[in-house]
């Protein structure tokens, strides 16, 4: 069944067509992304197909009776509300009979009277009728994972991430039939990221979303529309499909263009030696000369981002951390953190949000200042440090104006020089889009514009946090180009473990209370040995409380303690819970590997979703008797 799909949509801003005559559809379980280039109207194309915004020309038809859920971008919440009551304006029956509960279990606690009784108890009757306590525990498991606790929080004390997981959390809620998704994984830490990951690929629901996280969509996504040169591409694979798919055509397109380019040069000769007879021959053959000329010139290469910058010499000292401690109040950052960078060093910062890596960041580069311990900075760093939040421009300035006031003219590395127009165009600024304000730019440009004026200081040392947001798929590859061809130190916070894995030689793993490791390898590997840890701490939790249970036990004389057969059912569970984690697991590498067609990937998910019922009813029936012990 095709639940949405679109005919002939345009839409048109000042002189810039972002699409014309789009024409495309998204089936019932299908999880589908759209790829463009920034500034090809990717977030606007998602607000036209949720009803926010209209079309100058074409429609959208929906399927009767399809609900669309709709994650914005940069989504504006009314700060007027609590999260309690943003939540509660969902127009889910599951929903308010949650809120109607707990307002009848507030009302009983501050006056138990007959009346508040009743309240109490009708509200409860209908959570039963309804089923509403599953969802309650879904609801509180949502909000959980994206770290919102405090629902009568008020929404204008929110930063804009905590907006975002805030409207995460309300869109999932919802349980849409169709979910569309603007750049999901922006403001959400790595945890956060690969829960959201598992959550939609064990999700029945139909997904479209535009995202720059490579492995996020590698993993869920089984469809992929291309928008390239106002064109569409379907690729039914994962984004490794799609690559492979998109540079095949690509080479297609280059042998065309230049065997057209070949016979372009001989019918150019030929025009310029203008025919004086204008048969109908000739005629023909400047009618064909002009086909030819298009053809030619379809042989687009992509923009590149191969110049050198002219970094200042490194000498023998970098920076050096020594004995570096951290903290705000109670939070912990770095507890006698000890570290000495060598020349052309790469490094990856992760750990949870709010556990201190950008703050990290300004104690690097002498924002901050350490509570105890010495930062050591060589004479000849240069540091050139790009914030999480960008850079703040004049928008009525043109885009070729912000570079000019820095420098006219950009020497490079082999000493040769370009002008601030031809240093745009290495990063992707036409010659169009230089005159352009910079208000009209899209997100993503604006962060490469800022990209650049951290680059115009030269820096030796790169400081990057979340460079990523807002990029597009293009962009990024040839940021990664760029930054693989940097000589000097790098140090690089992001969510994009993509990104991450490409560019960095090891990573500072922030865990929380002042402890970093420095872990070499992968993150993918990083999260295995996490997830090994964490295991083997449970493991040895549960034989400690069998341990102290059974000592307990063997002294009691209570009517209470378990009988031969629950003691032999106790002791089998731990090994039976640590058993189907290790299936978990296993299923998990299945799921996110992207090898698994439609079906399979229906099939493993409800699989998936059976295991985990398991382990939940198991661990359970062992708490149950782990209490009784």
């Amino acid at each position: 069944m095709t639940y949405l799909s679109t005919e002939n949509l345009t839409k048109i801003y000042g002189a810039r067509v972002l699409f014309e005559d789009l024409s495309f559809g998204i089936s019932e379980g299908d999880k589908t992304a759209l790829i463009a280039e920034n500034g090809t109207g990717k977030t606007t194309l998602l607000q036209i197909l949720a009803g926010e915004e209209t079309p100058d020309s074409g429609k959208v038809m929906i399927q009767n009776g399809v609900n669309i859920g709709y994650l914005e971008q940069e989504p504006e919440l009314n700060e007027e509300m609590s999260i309690r009551s943003f939540i509660a304006q969902s127009d889910n029956e599951m929903v308010r009979l949650i809120q109607n509960y707990k307002e009848a279990a507030a009302r009983q606690a501050k006056d138990y009277n007959r009346q508040t009784q009743k309240d109490f108890e009708d509200a409860s009757a209908a959570m039963d009728a309804a089923g509403a306590w599953d969802y309650e525990q879904r609801m509180e498991q949502i909000l959980g994972k994206l770290d919102i606790h405090d629902l009568d929080q008020s929404i204008a004390t929110l930063s804009g991430g905590q907006q975002k997981r805030v409207a995460l959390a309300f869109v999932l809620l919802d349980n849409p039939d169709l979910l569309i998704l603007d750049e999901p994984t922006n403001h959400l830490d790595l945890d956060m990221i690969e829960w959201l990951e598992e959550y939609l690929q064990t999700s029945s629901m139909t997904l479209l979303m535009v995202t720059h996280d490579r492995y996020f969509l590698n993993r869920i996504c089984d469809h992929i529309i291309e928008l390239d040169d106002n064109k569409i591409y379907h690729h039914k694979g994962n984004y490794a499909y799609f690559l492979q798919k998109r540079s095949e055509r690509r080479e297609i397109e280059r042998k065309k263009a230049h065997k057209a380019n070949q016979l372009y040069k001989k019918e150019l000769e030929w025009m310029r030696r203008s025919p004086k007879a204008r048969t109908t021959k000739s005629k023909s053959r400047i009618d064909d000369f002009k086909d030819i000329k298009e053809r030619a010139d379809t042989g687009r290469d992509d923009p590149e981002l191969r110049l050198q910058m002219d970094m200042q010499r490194m000498g023998g000292k970098i920076v050096e951390l020594i004995n570096v401690s951290k903290s705000y109040g109670d939070l912990q950052i770095l507890d006698s953190f000890y570290y000495d960078f060598e020349k052309g060093e790469r490094i990856g910062v992760i750990g949870p949000n709010g556990v201190g890596k950008s703050t990290f960041l300004k104690l690097l580069t002498g924002e901050e200042e350490p509570d105890s311990g010495k930062i050591r900075v060589g004479e000849t760093i240069a540091f050139g440090h790009y914030r999480q939040n960008g850079i703040d421009f004049d928008e009525d300035q043109r885009v070729i104006d912000v570079i000019e006031n820095v420098a006219k003219v950009i020497e490079l590395a082999d000493g040769s020089k370009i002008s601030a127009s031809q240093f745009l165009k290495h990063f992707m600024f036409t010659a169009d889009m230089q005159y352009t304000p910079v208000r009209k730019l899209s997100g993503g440009e604006k962060r490469r514009l800022g990209l650049m004026l951290v680059l115009l200081e030269n820096p030796n040392f790169l400081v990057l946090d979340e460079p990523t947001n807002d990029l597009d798929l293009l962009t990024l590859n040839k940021l990664e180009e760029f930054l693989q061809n940097f000589g000097g130190c790098l140090i690089i916070v992001s969510h994009d473990r993509f990104f991450m894995d490409k560019l960095v030689d090891h990573y500072f793993a922030f865990e929380g209370d002042g402890k970093v490791r420095d872990h070499h390898g992968s993150y993918e590997e990083y999260r295995k040995l996490k997830k090994k840890e964490e295991a083997e701490q449970r493991k040895k939790a549960r034989a400690k409380s069998q341990s102290n249970n059974s000592g307990s036990s063997s002294s009691s004389n209570t009517n209470n303690k378990l009988s031969y057969n629950e003691r032999r059912e106790y002791n089998k569970l731990g090994d039976k819970i640590d058993e189907l984690e290790q299936e978990k697991e296993a299923l998990e590498q299945k799921l996110s590997s992207g090898e698994l067609d439609h079906e399979e990937l229906r099939e493993k998910s409800a699989e998936y979703e059976q295991l985990k019922d398991e382990i939940d009813e198991h661990t359970e029936r062992w708490f149950e008797l782990a209490e009784r012990a």
